[in-house]
């Protein structure tokens, strides 16, 4: 155990988080993604909700500034809704460190499916909100 860190950053997690590079993304996917249908990368966070990661990691994390957009979450599918509570639980979280944020963007399924074939790393949480998986790309750390 490391003081400072939370519990809820598995080793794994850690050691991917300290790997990836500015540019480069990361997945963290409700229970029903098919994450390894897209990404030989998986890492398991069962139980674990995704506003609780965003918590513990985005302390650790520095979001990519250089982008419209460094939150990415799929679109509903035609005919289906969104459940605006999931964004904005979300959103809660990652403006404790992140008070600049403001909205994530919205992507289609299938172009949700392509990023995760080329992130970093996708990690399947415990999360049961439908549309729950979001990206996060990593910025530069300032000096």
């Amino acid at each position: 155990m490391l003081k400072g860190i939370s519990p809820v950053i598995s080793p794994e997690l850690l050691s991917v988080l300290a790997r990836m590079g500015h540019g480069d993304e990361i997945i963290f996917a409700d229970a029903h993604f098919p994450g390894e249908t897209f990404n030989t990368n998986v890492l398991r966070a069962d139980g674990i909700k995704i506003p609780a990661l965003l918590e513990a990691v985005l302390p650790l994390f520095e979001l990519d500034s250089y982008v419209d957009a460094p939150l990415i979450m799929m679109a509903a599918v035609e005919g289906d809704s969104l459940d605006p509570t999931v964004e904005s639980s979300y959103l809660e979280k990652v403006k404790l460190s992140n008070p600049q944020i403001i909205a994530t963007e919205r992507i289609d399924r299938f172009a949700f499916y392509e990023r995760a074939k080329n992130a970093f790393a996708v990690v399947m949480t415990g999360e049961t909100a439908k549309y729950g998986n979001i990206i996060l790309k990593k910025g530069v750390t300032p000096c």
